[in-house]
């Protein structure tokens, strides 16, 4: 953020140059320096949140629904969605993607919905029976037939990369492809490609909604699994979005499709300083060096805004300080958690749209001295910011309104281990009984993960509770 001599980041670490290049030979390396993403769908829960993201990001670089430029679309001069399209000798741009699901009913939506021309054919993979809401089938039996097919295509997607930073795998908690076959996947990735980065987006089981009885079996299983293979996960729970819908955009019903739009816009503001210019972009590597202080605390809280509807749009401001305290609230949170319970360990604001450093770092002042937010003493200041200066986009027949300015603020704290002590209290409930164990043993799986899964999420629970204790509070402690 300063501006002392520029420096070239590689994989997040900085640089300084010798001496200030000339503006041409810096504008030669940006060019050249291909940073792509992939994006990993799995299971209905990713594949859904998929279909939103890529509405959204063909909106924004005007891309039609068959992969083809539209007519004096920004992107034409502007290579930044390289990263996440390939394009073709046929003026195509594909998505660098793949959609993994172990049954064929979702993904057949894909094959025959509105952008079947933009997927690779492919790409868009599918078995022939589900994992039936187990995560036992989705990693052992049903899965384990699947994986070397789908490792494949990743590879050849790999190779069509010049600099291949990094995956994205979106899938879900509770369900059995999203848990089995998530944490499976996970753990072939960092097999085959340890050094580049993984993020995921996963859908956590809501505290009170729940679409399955062995959500906490399924959820616990793959946290202890991709624990040391996923470097950064960012959660969603489908109850704090729904009732953001229902209060902020006054959708009676919220369906998936509302949902994921939502969601969709959390993953484009973490993905814009990818795709597009900014006077303080942010590099995928940025986001694990400034928000994961210790290799497994790695859970930052997504909390967005403004969400307001096309109605309430006339009448709100969306000031830069207005953005930076509304993300404060727990309201626009995408988990729900009351971040006042616990202590910041750092926290990155992404605005993008109209933006200036000078009203950002003014918000984040303004922030400190207004707000009781407390940051562990180790870590006093904790602000990354990131400015991205193309507006969020408005996609057709969506709730949200069209703004100028928009923020998506991702902060590692420790008020989310309330989460995993809920999930943990449900997993013992079950699991004091043995209930529906015998599906998951059936399915090839030891029944001794079981109770190895409940210790490292004990231990994960125990890490949080560690690092907000104070520095000095912790000396005494060791002193008997």
């Amino acid at each position: 953020m300063s501006h002392q001599t520029p420096a070239l980041l590689v994989r997040g670490h900085a640089f300084s140059f010798l001496c200030p290049p000339s503006p041409t030979s810096f504008t030669t390396l940006v060019l050249f320096s291909m940073r792509e993403v992939i994006s990993l769908q799995v299971g209905q829960a990713g594949v859904q949140i998929g279909n939103a993201c890529w509405e959204l990001y063909t909106t924004e670089h005007g891309i039609t629904p068959d992969g083809r430029l539209k007519e004096g679309s920004p992107s034409h001069n502007d290579q930044g969605f390289s990263t996440f399209f390939s394009p073709t000798g046929s003026g195509k741009h594909v998505p660098r993607s793949l959609y993994i699901d172990l049954e064929p009913g979702v993904v057949d939506e894909v094959r025959n919905g509105t952008y079947r021309g933009l997927f690779h054919p492919e790409t868009l993979v599918t078995g022939k029976e589900d994992a039936a809401n187990n995560y036992a089938r989705g990693h052992y039996t049903v899965g384990k037939e699947l994986i070397d097919s789908v490792m494949d295509k990743i590879r050849r997607l790999a190779d069509n990369c010049s600099g291949l930073q990094g995956f994205f795998i979106f899938h879900s908690f509770g369900g059995g492809t999203g848990s089995g076959f998530g944490a499976l996947l996970l753990e072939r990735l960092s097999t085959d490609y340890g050094k580049k980065a993984k993020l995921e987006f996963c859908v956590y089981p809501a505290p009170k909604l729940s679409s399955s009885v062995v959500e906490p079996y399924n959820s616990v299983l793959t946290t202890h699994t991709t624990l040391e293979h996923s470097d950064c996960s960012f959660m969603v729970d489908n109850e704090a979005i729904y009732d953001i819908c229902k209060k902020n955009l006054g959708v009676s019903s919220p369906g998936f499709t509302n949902l994921n739009r939502l969601i969709a816009q959390v993953v484009s503001s973490v993905t814009a300083s990818l795709r597009f210019d900014g006077s303080l972009n942010v590099d995928l590597n940025e986001f694990q060096t400034n928000l994961v202080p210790f290799p497994r605390i790695h859970f930052p809280l997504a909390t967005y805004a403004p969400i307001i509807s096309k109605a309430k749009a006339g009448h709100e401001n969306n000031s830069v300080s207005e953005l930076t305290f509304s993300c404060f609230e727990s309201g626009n949170q995408m988990v729900k958690c009351d971040p006042r319970e616990g202590k910041f360990m750092a926290c990155c604001l992404l605005f993008r749209g109209d933006v200036v450093p000078k009203d950002a770092n003014a918000a984040i002042a303004q922030i400190k001295t207004k707000r009781t937010i407390q940051f562990v003493d180790w870590c006093p200041t904790g602000f990354k910011l990131g400015i991205c200066n193309e507006p969020p986009a408005d996609v057709p027949g969506a709730d949200l309104a069209p703004v100028s300015r928009s923020l998506c603020m991702l902060s590692n704290t420790t008020a989310i281990a309330a989460a995993w002590s809920s999930l943990d209290h449900k997993f013992d409930l079950l699991y004091s009984k043995r209930a529906f164990v015998h599906w998951y043993v059936g399915e090839g799986m030891e029944e001794g993960e079981f109770s190895e899964a409940r210790e490292d999420l004990a231990a994960l629970e125990k890490d949080y509770e560690e690092v907000g204790i104070d520095s000095a509070d912790a000396e005494e402690e060791g002193e008997y």
